[in-house]
């Protein structure tokens, strides 16, 4: 795993600076302790910071052919490169190494384009081809490897594993995107579609941007996406046995490193059944760590005491407390971009942890959005039964009711029925954008000034749900959700927060459950097959029936949540307070401070539940200090207005 940025001049091979690349690299040290390196020719630049894993005695980057006509800067890994290697030197293409860097750039020259499609991995890399004078940049499937891209005034595009490095970039221009906060507070998190700054972009997963010198940078071209529309006529007992196949074949194809390797191990479903495929594979006893929590009904680590016994592995546990909070500092330079999924403060314990002992660590990320084990699967698809079963006028009544149902938040579940009546009333591609908000629009609406809405120009963050679901390649309203789920959720939320805090401290994390052929499957198995009987995972829970306990398969999901309501009920709770003070949030001018300081007494009180709102006004706080300076001074107050 490692750290890459670059330079690239598609009107003209203007002179690159190594040591503008070299700066740029630099910000990126944390991904890549081990090593650096820089290239630079005529209009193009180079830059990479590596973690080593695989070859550690070569695979130094960024890499060239022998003839000097290629050259790339990698970060990730290609799984299936030894079999790759074999095929490739059959063709005739001679390797110095034994890293899968190379293969890279063989399988570049044999395929063009095409290689993608035969690589199985995480990566995200830039890759320069002299003799077609053109850079060629690369996101993997489902995007667990991020890359950043901008053009800058002098006509360059640069790019980078991590906004931070392009900051390092003088001609980098530092303005908030309205539109960019809009779905931040909306979902938690900024998505693929865009950046915090304004002129920054992402690479999309699943897709390749080509640039040729003396063009115009073209639009990405998407290389794979996940089909729902064909799903299997196999039975129960036949589509099982594929997966543990699927299954097997992720975690030992991850399991392949020159380094210490182990598992992140939660004691849910997931981490527990690549923990029992790690043991099944493994000569050694695997090495295993979990976080818990003081608060008892987030805590799991009991359930993964069961498994690390079960499995006779080397376990180690961590409590995190209210006093973790003091990690914030350290999550917004992590993160860069605003981030408000509040359980980073457990992903990166655990990988702090996991980093004493192994420099590679196996997680169960993935299962959720492929298998539909969200409880708002559950709810989402019994919503829509009723939908199903309801006229238009009949769903607009009960929506209507949604409306003016009394918001009981502070009431036990089954009176809040609020949410339910209303998401019955809306079409299923609304229903779903709102199930998967962190904070619904009108509760942002409370705290947005005029100023801002003008400066949103109608954009509205559940329009990108929307229309994820309406253009599915999908038959059923559940496989639309987890196609808008694998699109923005998984490579939004997930993957960011795993791949930024393993990296803060040099781990590289492997996500096994999203080998690309897993997903794929999991895309063919018929929806009642995933979700059945209110059980999500339906499938593979039965599957892991032969490894894991039943105490482990049926127990209530948890999930990996820190308890961030309370703790602003709490220890935290002068930090609330606070949030409607904040001097970057008041220098924007973008937010109304009495709206947010009613809703923390709220939260504080009990008589609205508010705490992630709170979270993510407070990470949002964080990071416009340290993106554009606000709160520190009133420079920017002009341009925000």
């Amino acid at each position: 795993m490692c750290g890459i940025a670059g330079i690239f001049h598609p009107d003209i091979p203007k002179p690159v600076s190594p040591s503008r690349v070299k700066a740029m690299a630099d910000m990126l040290a944390h991904r890549g302790p081990d090593g650096a390196g820089v290239w630079t020719a005529p209009g193009v630049g180079l830059g990479h910071r590596r973690l080593s894993i695989i070859d550690l005695a070569g695979g130094a980057q960024p890499m060239l052919t022998a003839d000097r006509k290629l050259a790339v800067t990698y970060n990730g890994e290609i799984y299936n490169f030894r079999e790759l290697r074999s095929e490739l030197s059959a063709l005739g293409h001679a390797f110095r190494s034994d890293s899968d860097t190379e293969v890279i750039l063989a399988g570049w020259r044999q395929w063009g384009p095409d290689c993608l499609r035969r690589f199985n991995g995480m990566f995200a890399f830039a890759l320069y081809d002299a003799d077609a004078d053109l850079i060629f940049l690369a996101r993997d499937r489902l995007g667990v490897k991020p890359l950043f891209l901008a053009e800058v005034s002098d006509g360059a595009l640069i790019f980078a594993s991590e906004l931070k490095a392009l900051l390092a970039h003088p001609l980098l221009r530092r303005s908030p995107d309205p539109q960019a906060i809009e779905d931040y507070l909306a979902f938690g998190y900024v998505p693929d579609t865009r950046s915090i700054l304004a002129g920054v972009g992402k690479l999309a997963a699943g897709h390749y941007l080509m640039v040729r010198r003396g063009r115009p940078v073209p639009t990405p071209v998407k290389y794979w996406d996940v089909d729902f529309t064909n799903p299997s006529r196999a039975g129960a007992r036949q589509l099982e046995e594929e997966l543990v196949e699927h299954l097997r074949e992720g975690v030992r194809s991850r399991m392949v490193a020159d380094v210490p390797l182990g598992a992140f191990l939660s004691g849910g479903v997931d981490s527990s059944g690549v923990v029992a495929l790690m043991a099944e594979a493994s000569r050694s006893a695997v090495e295993t760590c979990s976080i818990g929590f003081q608060e008892g009904d987030h805590d799991e680590t009991a359930f993964a005491r069961i498994v690390a016994e079960r499995f006779a592995t080397n376990h180690r546990t961590r409590i995190v407390a209210a006093d973790d909070f003091e990690l914030i500092d350290t999550l917004v330079d992590a993160f860069d971009e605003p981030f408000a999924d509040a359980s980073a403060l457990a992903t990166y314990r655990v990988a702090e942890l996991a980093r004493e002992k192994v420099k590679v660590a196996l997680s169960g990320d993935g299962a959720d959005e492929c298998f539909a084990g969200y409880r708002r699967h559950r709810l989402f698809s019994a919503e829509e039964r009723i939908r199903s079963l309801l006229p238009g006028p009949a769903r607009r009544a009960v929506g209507a009711l949604g409306d003016v149902y009394p918001k009981l938040d502070w009431a036990p579940q089954y009176l809040r029925a609020r949410t339910t009546l209303q998401a019955i009333g809306r079409s299923s591609e609304e229903a779903y954008a709102d199930a998967v908000s962190a904070t619904r629009r009108d509760v942002r609406a409370e705290i947005y000034t005029p100023h801002f809405e003008r400066a949103l120009q109608g954009h509205r963050a559940e329009d990108i749900y929307v229309a994820a679901m309406r253009e599915a390649p999908a038959q059923d309203a559940l496989s639309r959700a987890q196609y808008a789920d694998l699109k923005i959720w998984l490579p939004g939320d997930i993957l960011t927060k795993v791949d930024r805090t393993s990296m803060a401290v040099g781990l590289e994390a492997r996500e096994p459950l999203l080998d690309h052929r897993l997903v794929e499957f999991a895309a063919k198995v018929p929806a009642r097959m995933r979700l059945r009987g209110g059980s999500g995972k339906w499938l593979m829970k039965r599957a892991l029936g032969r490894y894991l306990p039943d105490e482990i398969l049926h127990r209530r999901k948890m999930g990996f949540v820190t308890p961030i309501s309370a703790w602003f009920r709490g220890a935290l709770a002068a930090e609330g307070e606070a949030v409607a003070r904040g001097s970057a949030l008041a220098e924007l001018g973008w937010f109304d401070r009495s709206a947010i300081a009613r809703l923390a007494a709220e939260h504080r009180s009990g008589k609205g539940e508010h705490g992630r709102l709170l979270w993510q006004l407070l990470m949002l706080e964080r990071s416009l200090q340290r993106l554009f300076g606000f709160g520190a001074s009133s420079a920017y107050r002009a341009s925000a207005k």
